[in-house]
């Protein structure tokens, strides 16, 4: 256990440091706007537009990764029970209300990392792009207060790791 206390003491001065240097409120409102990109709608878009132009293995592709990422998600959150870190730093509020209690791992970086590593796969001219939008979704949560630099890691792993084992189960690799 005390490994996992040396990265939470770390977890937490990164958070602090990050916090520090980002009170300007332009950073705040793109941070909120692009964390607002993950929210799940696009997702639930992109499906639609799978099946509006019968692209059938993609729409298989998007619903299998969707839905054994946010079983897995689930499952994680609920099995590590991390605090946020509203409720673990003393006089200490986020700028925006978490969709859940628990903050390990990012629901919003595993689900941007998902989709793009299936778009880079499937259209790799457009992966830089997509990855930049990914660490942005990601950085945002840690600048909106919702999730510590580690909860930000998870989901990202999470996130593209289920992408590659559906495309490889969907036949795409």
């Amino acid at each position: 256990m005390k490994i996992l206390e040396v990265v939470h003491k770390h977890d937490v001065f990164t958070f602090a440091w990050v916090l520090q240097h980002t009170n300007k409120q332009a950073m705040i409102r793109i941070a909120k706007f692009i964390s607002k990109t993950a929210d799940g709608h696009l997702y639930v878009i992109a499906a639609l537009l799978a099946l509006v132009f019968q692209a059938f293995d993609l729409f298989l592709l998007l619903v299998t990764t969707f839905c054994i990422e946010r079983t897995l998600y689930t499952i994680f959150k609920k099995g590590f029970k991390r605090n946020r870190p509203a409720n673990i730093l003393n006089n200490y509020q986020s700028l925006v209300t978490p969709n859940d209690e628990f903050s390990f791992p990012s629901g919003h970086t595993s689900a941007s990392f998902m989709m793009t590593a299936i778009i880079s796969v499937l259209m790799p001219a457009l992966s830089p792009v997509f990855l930049v939008w990914a660490i942005g979704v990601g950085s945002s949560r840690v600048i909106l207060g919702v999730h510590f630099p580690t909860d930000i890691l998870a989901g990202a792993v999470l996130g593209t790791s289920v992408a590659f084992l559906s495309l490889n189960i969907i036949g795409y690799l």
